[in-house]
């Protein structure tokens, strides 16, 4: 199939509809109100739902309600209006609804502005609401790979009933890129007997998350305490980038921090310097052991971890290295996208 040079906004929004997502309820906010803007004239060409609420609260709570009736249903938003769902999230873990949300990440706190980001990783594979629950985050770093992991994360979100985030930042929502729609990859909703559809012919279904009897939400919390840890065994993903050198410096960086960070690796190669790269695709469940094996390599001497933030992910990098070598941090915040030459002083700072 050609590819096509599509917004990003606008291909995640296209990716839905090729995974058979039919229902789409949203409230428009910078850097990613294209995706509603394409999806308002896309989902009646498909029979599809478009609905745009009143409020981001509105909106999550009606995700809630069409996945809980058995519809494959997903929302787009940024920070704050993600922060504003965070509730609804927590009550869809809780009632193991397959959901899927995209957050195009902007700058803060608080409103902070416009520009890409990547606050919000806490927010996301922290789980973000209130209780024991977690959610899949997947991270991509080009608009092609923002399409493949919408359309990976629809099944995802029904093989482990669970919400699904596609965390990109402001970059990867308004860049233009060649994209390519793949058929076949993603199969149609499957049937759904825990679904609130009718019971002419079966048993009431019954979607909750109250629990008042405490040993019953003990044991509810449990039971999905046992499925993260199988996403954990089973879903993790990574690319490893002029890694079979075993370089001296191993840099961690997720989304189009990446991609600058691989720019910069290229520069110095040419310089005779090598220098490696992890890029977390799944920010949870987060590479702890690719980080810990090169944690424990004797080539390895530092890691140098980049990011469009203070230093959230950090934490995740700090925990798996089990500080079995010196991390280095440099980080870039207020909407202002490091740049190459900026990665390469700290790994010349680094290797002197």
């Amino acid at each position: 199939m050609a590819k096509r040079l599509m917004k990003g906004a606008e291909a995640i929004g296209e990716a839905a509809i090729r995974a058979h997502c039919r229902a789409y309820f949203c409230y428009p906010i910078t850097p990613q109100t294209e995706v509603a803007e394409y999806l308002v004239r896309r989902m009646p060409e498909v029979d599809g739902v478009f609905l745009q609420a009143e409020s981001e609260l509105a909106a999550s709570n009606m995700l809630f309600g069409a996945a809980a009736a058995g519809a494959r249903v997903f929302t787009s938003s940024s920070s704050p209006g993600i922060a504003l769902m965070s509730e609804a999230i927590s009550y869809i873990a809780a009632a193991e609804l397959p959901t899927v949300f995209v957050n195009i990440m902007r700058c803060g706190p608080g409103l902070g502005g416009i520009l890409p980001a990547q606050g919000d990783y806490l927010n996301a594979t922290k789980g973000g609401g209130h209780g024991d629950y977690h959610c899949i985050v997947l991270a991509p770093a080009s608009v092609q790979e923002a399409v493949d992991l919408t359309m990976s994360a629809f099944e995802l979100a029904e093989t482990y009933r669970t919400p699904v985030f596609v965390l990109g930042d402001g970059l990867i929502g308004q860049m233009m890129e060649p994209v390519e729609f793949k058929e076949g990859v993603v199969n149609p909703p499957p049937e759904r007997p825990w679904a609130t559809t009718g019971c002419k012919d079966r048993d009431p279904n019954l979607v909750k998350t109250l629990f008042l009897d405490p040993a019953a939400l003990e044991v509810h919390n449990r039971k999905l305490a046992a499925k993260y840890r199988e996403i954990r065994a089973n879903e993790v993903r990574f690319e490893r980038y002029n890694m079979d050198s075993r370089p001296e410096t191993v840099m961690v960086a997720y989304g189009t921090v990446a991609r600058i960070c691989k720019t910069a690796i290229d520069f110095l190669k040419e310089k005779g310097h090598e220098v490696g790269l992890v890029r977390p695709i799944t920010l949870y469940p987060f590479p702890h052991e690719e980080l810990l094996a090169i944690a424990r390599d004797e080539a390895t001497r530092n890691v140098l971890v980049v990011e469009m933030s203070n230093g959230q992910m950090l934490e995740d990098v700090e925990r798996a290295t089990r500080f079995l070598k010196p991390i280095s941090f440099f980080g870039r915040q207020g909407g202002i996208v490091p740049a190459p030459e900026e990665v390469v002083r700290e790994l010349e700072l680094l290797a002197s």
